[in-house]
């Protein structure tokens, strides 16, 4: 009889194969200011590893962590590719995917809308971007984990990477492998980052520096937040006040409400100085205002803004930002967009605190997700089922726990990256119709850096009419594509 305690052989578990590299090559060519570009583009995913301790089960003692994709332009031609710039870009959110500076400006493709950057009729379209700068650097363009089609390999928890610190080390791992197994390690290299993207490409600037010994020659940043004390309306903090109302001022000028009779640069000038000055101040003694000097103040709120006495008085002469967007335009039963305040809105009701949305978003969405997933089959012939986020909620709750108690700030990472790198150069595009990350607020960052003089000529800024993402108009758009190319002449 057999012995019924005897333990049967545990079965094995069959080993899942390790998630591997896919990658797809496709040729093109494209005319960019009248000149034929044949160029090479490599899409698809790159599983990225981490160093670990135990070599017993991990080959080579490195484990795969995420799977991220990205999209390579690359110049055909170049017989010295260490003398071929190479750019690394991305978008913010956090949670954005890299598509709106990849299909707006940068890439040899770009999404259609009007010349105003407004919601065209759809279907939707795609046209050759004879203003890219792919004439000027080759590009590469990364969805951090959880956007895009990049995902966390299976087992490894998504949450781990949503966070400021492990976003930067991910990006920045990432750029660090692409250099090597493209070598590109003499090259003259680039960051572009657009919103919380100007965010991370501040960070990885010295992450770079530091972690890898990847030195750069200069950053693109195109709607800049660097510290999140200027923007961000809390209690005790009157700085964002002072410096959204230049973008105030510039946005009831566009809208007919405010220094109708003055030129735009002129009027916001003049806003520029009040906001500094008089303003500052009042908001400085606070209760100790005189009533004189409140009336003041109130009166040129109303010029600058185009806001009511009435609604500016019971605000306490503080205009929070989402207040503005539904306030300025309430006589017409519209708001005005958060990233671009030329485009306007209608709520279901007029009498709510906040706007529903932001018309910039709803314009460009629909466009630029049907140009995508067209694009990435039809013509870059990579397939996956996978949703690609174009914005992904799932990245948040978003971690900012290296700043417990205290305001995000990423400037002073960038002064010392300056300072060890004194040939790094800084390129800042603002929108005056951003009030996302307004102008005025960035001006002020820069100020304060506490840049040694002999360096702050390493820094440059231009200024487009029109808004967050202000090459959706087509004017901007041509513009941006000659800054950016003397910017990249100039830093090599």
């Amino acid at each position: 009889m057999a012995d019924k305690s005897e333990k049967k052989p545990e079965e094995k578990k069959e080993e899942k194969p390790a998630p591997k590299d896919n990658l797809v090559i496709t040729n093109h060519k494209v005319k960019i200011g009248g000149r034929e570009i044949k160029y090479t583009v490599t899409a698809g995913t790159m599983i990225l590893k981490e160093e670990t301790d135990d070599r017993e089960k991990e080959s080579e003692g490195e484990k795969p962590r995420a799977q991220v994709f990205f999209i390579a332009y690359t110049k055909d031609g170049a017989s010295n590719k260490s003398k071929r710039p190479l750019t690394f870009s991305f978008n913010g959110g956090p949670g954005s995917s890299s598509v709106w500076l990849h299909l707006g400006v940068l890439g040899p493709r770009r999404v259609v809308l009007t010349d105003e950057g407004e919601l065209p009729p759809p279907p939707f379209k795609l046209t050759d971007n004879q203003y890219s700068i792919l004439d000027e650097t080759d590009l590469v363009f990364i969805d951090p984990v959880s956007t895009g089609y990049s995902r966390a390999v299976e087992g490894q928890k998504p949450k781990e990477w949503h966070g400021f610190r492990k976003d930067i080390e991910s990006v920045g791992d990432f750029i660090r492998l692409y250099t090597t197994r493209y070598n590109r390690w003499l090259s003259p290299k680039f960051l572009a980052g657009e919103s919380y993207g100007t965010t991370r490409a501040a960070g990885l600037s010295g992450y770079l520096q530091e972690r890898h010994g990847l030195y750069l020659n200069g950053l693109m940043l195109i709607s800049s937040v660097l510290d999140f004390t200027t923007i961000l309306f809390d209690t005790n903090n009157e700085l964002p006040f002072v410096l959204f109302l230049p973008g105030y001022a510039a946005t009831a000028w566009y809208h007919r409400k405010a220094g109708v009779h003055q030129p735009l640069k002129k009027f916001l000038k003049e806003a520029e100085e009040f906001a500094r000055g008089e303003y500052a101040s009042a908001l400085m003694k606070g209760d100790l205002l005189t009533s004189q000097e409140r009336e003041h103040v109130v009166k040129e709120l109303m010029r600058f803004t185009g806001l009511s006495a009435d609604f500016i008085e019971r605000t306490n002469l503080r205009i929070i930002d989402q207040h503005y967007f539904k306030e300025l335009l309430r006589d017409r039963e519209q708001t005005i967009g958060r990233l671009d305040s030329r485009f306007v809105g209608r709520d279901r009701l007029g009498v709510t605190e906040t706007p529903e949305y932001d018309p910039l978003l709803t314009n460009v969405l629909g466009p630029y997700t049907a140009a995508f997933y067209d694009y990435i089959r039809a013509e870059l012939k990579f397939e996956s089922d996978l949703p690609y986020e174009i914005i992904s909620r799932k990245v948040w709750p978003w971690s900012f726990s290296e700043f417990e108690n205290q305001y995000l700030n990423v400037a002073e990472t960038m002064r010392k990256a300056m300072t060890y790198n004194p040939h790094l150069k800084v390129y800042v595009a603002n929108g005056y119709y951003d009030l996302g990350t307004p102008y005025f607020a960035t001006e002020y960052t820069f100020s304060h850096l506490g840049l040694h003089k002999s360096l702050q000529k390493n820094i440059s800024m231009d200024y487009y009419e029109a808004g967050h993402m202000m090459y959706i108009h087509m004017p901007s758009l041509k513009k941006m594509k000659k800054d950016l190319s003397k910017f990249i002449k100039g830093a090599i």
